[in-house]
């Protein structure tokens, strides 16, 4: 099932999320979010774009959320796409579905673009976004510094 977010969904997100904080880098991120941190960004998303979570038997296996790209008005119609799945739902396709339904979302908004960002290397990333017709536009070296070494973050486009 995928359904809209809601703040009190932010525990759950945050154990999601923050498995990704401390053990990979994926996320710049360095310090595990708190709940009261998420219900908060879950609002602040949740007021401009849509964040979406999937539910297996009752638990949020993943959620998907769009921001916009940049502040400057030019910019309205491009929005950053970011997912993330719980470690034990990942590799199963739901991740596939729900990144898809967000899409949706994205296009009933008149959204022109969506860009995703990946920390590189991440192959399955990189694999979800292509296969959604995600194309890579460039790459940023060594933008990011995270466990001691420099990370690559490449960017991909969909035009909707």
């Amino acid at each position: 099932m995928i359904r809209p977010a809601r703040p009190a969904d932010a525990p759950r997100i945050c154990e999601i999320y923050n498995h990704y904080v401390r053990e990979t880098v994926i996320t710049f991120e360095e310090v595990p979010v708190e709940a009261d941190e998420m219900a908060r960004r879950i609002r602040d998303v949740l007021a401009l774009a849509p964040w979406l979570v999937t539910e297996e038997n009752g638990t949020i296996a993943g959620y998907a959320y769009a921001t916009p790209w940049k502040r400057r008005s030019a910019y309205r119609f491009a929005m950053e796409s970011t997912i993330y799945m719980a470690v034990e739902s990942s590799g199963r396709g739901i991740g596939g579905k729900l990144y898809s339904a967000l899409m949706i979302e994205l296009r009933t908004r008149d959204i022109h673009c969506a860009i995703g960002g990946v920390a590189l290397p991440n192959p399955r990333s990189i694999r979800l976004h292509e296969r959604l017709g995600f194309q890579k536009i460039g790459q940023f070296r060594e933008v990011g510094w995270k466990f001691g070494k420099w990370v690559d973050v490449g960017y991909w486009e969909l035009l909707m």
